[in-house]
């Protein structure tokens, strides 16, 4: 089955789905028990769809990427002089001593010491760093939608909290002045840290792809610890999170502890102002998704729109959705739904991932334990930008 009939397939269950909630309703605008399972039976056969469908995007991406031409094809004359070396984390002498020092052998070429930390690691080549980069990014929403930045020491970010105001003057008349005032947002630098360990053997099978391997294990577990904190961060030790009291703004405050109403979702998108609903999005968990699904607007539709087009979210409201498993679900006083345009969003990467290896800790157990550090920040720095949902405390 092709990935446009399952989403012509997703299509026509949505549609029966409409139908069935609008027949077997009864008097008291509800359903039946046995109408009731029939209806999640059908939701979690939507579900399964929507994962296939995200399957088979996903399969289509690699294969898209996969049958790209491996050499560019010649088009100028081909240069007799040597091509330069590049210098540094990028040269192929660094990338391979980092190879070898992953697997405890001497380095050949001795240039390890351009990327030595303060404690010892090494800095990750920079073919290295972009792979885990590149898996943060596919496993992380809140990097997909925020504003990125690299910056090699803490950063204060003017932000302007008044704007000037013009005034209509009298021919000779005296101009009045404006007092725009400014104030600044910090972004810091927090270590996030993970340690793995590999067997003596396995680091001894030269068919290992020790580099890929490790690269991987480090990406999933920052991406995961960076989502969470970029949703629900603290500020203290870690990030600052979207869904905290000092993420973004509180646009509106729904009237019951575990429901969400069609009125309150509009109410959220008029809460943000014109310039930004340009490029907004709603931010959820799956569980609230699962709740909208049945909400309709005053003409009957609903307003969850499954995608059919490949590569586009699901919308609501006319608005792409995306969804974290860290944002807070429905209950009492939570923060649950973000709308807004995230660039607002920004995440700091200070330069430079390390990873060092740790050759005694795990000698008694015949194992090396790599251990990874990343220092980073994120924080809401313009609030108006992003609305958020509160239920009723």
């Amino acid at each position: 089955m092709t990935i446009t009939d399952l989403r012509t397939k997703r299509a026509n269950l949505w549609n029966t789905m409409e139908s069935f909630l609008d027949t077997r309703r009864n008097d008291k605008g509800v359903l039946s028990a046995e109408d009731d399972a029939t209806y999640a039976n059908m939701e979690k056969d939507l579900d399964d769809l929507t994962n296939e469908i995200r399957r088979m995007e996903r399969k289509e991406a690699i294969e898209a990427e996969l049958n790209k031409p491996v050499n560019a094809p010649i088009t100028e004359a081909p240069d007799r002089g040597a091509k330069p070396e590049k210098a540094g984390r990028a040269s192929s002498a660094y990338a391979e001593d980092f190879g070898r020092h992953l697997r405890g052998r001497m380095p050949l070429h001795n240039v390890l010491s351009e990327g030595t930390d303060a404690d010892g690691g090494y800095l990750v080549p920079e073919e290295f760093e972009r792979q885990i980069v590149t898996t943060l990014d596919e496993a992380n929403v809140i990097r997909s939608l925020a504003k990125v930045i690299t910056t090699g020491s803490e950063r204060k970010i003017p932000v302007a909290a008044t704007h000037s105001v013009a005034q209509w003057t009298a021919e000779n008349g005296a101009y009045q002045e404006s007092n725009p005032t400014f104030g600044q947002k910090q972004i810091d630098a927090y270590k996030l840290t993970d340690l793995i360990r590999v067997s003596q053997e396995l680091l001894q099978d030269s068919a290992f792809d020790l580099e890929s391997y490790i690269a991987g294990e480090f990406a999933r577990a920052f991406g995961i610890a960076e989502e969470q904190a970029f949703c629900v961060g603290t500020g203290t030790g870690q990030p600052t999170g979207i869904f905290t009291e000092n993420g973004g703004t509180v646009g509106v405050t729904a009237a019951a502890t575990n429901a969400i109403t069609v009125d309150e979702l509009i109410s959220l998108v008029y809460a943000l102002k014109s310039p930004y609903r340009r490029n907004a999005k709603f931010l959820m968990n799956d569980a609230t998704i699962s709740l909208i699904r049945k909400l309709k607007d005053n003409n009957g539709a609903y307003l969850w729109q499954p995608s059919v087009q490949a590569g586009e979210p699901d919308r609501l409201l006319g608005y792409e959705i995306y969804t974290s498993p860290y944002v807070p679900t429905v209950a009492a006083d939570a923060f649950t739904v973000a709308f807004g345009d995230f660039k607002n969003y920004w995440i700091a990467d200070r330069a430079g991932r390390t990873v060092q290896r740790l050759n005694e800790l795990y000698a008694t157990n015949g194992q090396i334990g790599y251990v990874a550090t990343e220092r980073v920040d994120g924080k809401v720095i313009l609030a108006e930008g992003i609305q958020l949902l509160k239920m009723k405390a």
